[in-house]
């Protein structure tokens, strides 16, 4: 399994293993300073590894590193970043 890895051009965070992407994290541009997380996937047989919780902790490196706040239109990132003290500098 692959680290996280980031496909700016398709707006996507993801994780693949030989070759294949069995997590990712997607997003639209509303602004330079905004982008809105609109899907989390996890491949059924990955779950319950905190595969989605690495694609988020991801997406907010990147944000801080890119002064861009985030809104969770997916119920994923919408309760993490609203219940998840450490998002709390990146949350919309």
């Amino acid at each position: 399994m692959s680290k996280v890895q980031h496909h700016a051009q398709d707006h996507q965070f993801y994780i693949e293993d030989h070759g294949e992407i069995i997590a990712e994290m997607t997003y639209s541009v509303s602004s330079e300073t905004l982008y809105i997380i609109d899907h989390t996937y996890v491949d059924d047989k990955y779950r319950g590894q905190g595969l989605a919780e690495d694609l988020m902790s991801n997406v907010a490196d990147y944000a801080r590193r890119h002064q861009i706040k985030l809104f969770g239109l997916c119920p994923f990132a919408k309760r993490q970043l609203e219940t998840k003290s450490e998002y709390a500098d990146v949350k919309y």
